[in-house]
């Protein structure tokens, strides 16, 4: 079973900067997509950012030019970079990963999630 393990959440001021790390291991199979969601007290979890096998990202329109997600050559990790943070940003963000198993047709998905890591933004 997949296990991913994120880090890099804190405490920071507004305008400031944090990375998120999620490191994966376990997987058989390649992992397909993978991507950073945000969920605040009380609040339903959100997509934040998606990043294909090619390296094609979305972001949450209100990210945009903020926040960057990547990933490392061998696909191992998925990075969040996060700057000109805003309290609104504060909440708990998990990794997530999409495994597709291509062994047969038709071909299967599962997804996997991190234990997610707190991003507080306050003055």
């Amino acid at each position: 079973q997949v296990q991913l393990v994120e880090s890099g959440g804190g405490l920071v001021q507004p305008g400031g900067s944090l990375r998120l790390s999620c490191a994966s291991s376990g997987s058989m199979f390649s992992i397909s997509d993978m991507a950073w969601y945000c969920q605040a007290p009380g609040k339903e979890r959100d997509l934040v950012a998606t990043v294909t096998r090619g390296g094609s990202t979305n972001y949450k329109d209100s990210v945009k030019g903020r926040f960057t997600i990547s990933r490392d050559n061998g696909n191992e990790m998925v990075y969040l970079q996060m700057n000109d943070l805003k309290p609104e940003d504060t909440a708990v963000y998990y990794c997530y990963a999409n495994v597709q198993v291509r062994v047969a047709w038709p071909w299967k998905n599962f997804d996997y999630w991190g234990q997610g890591t707190q991003v507080t933004v306050s003055s």
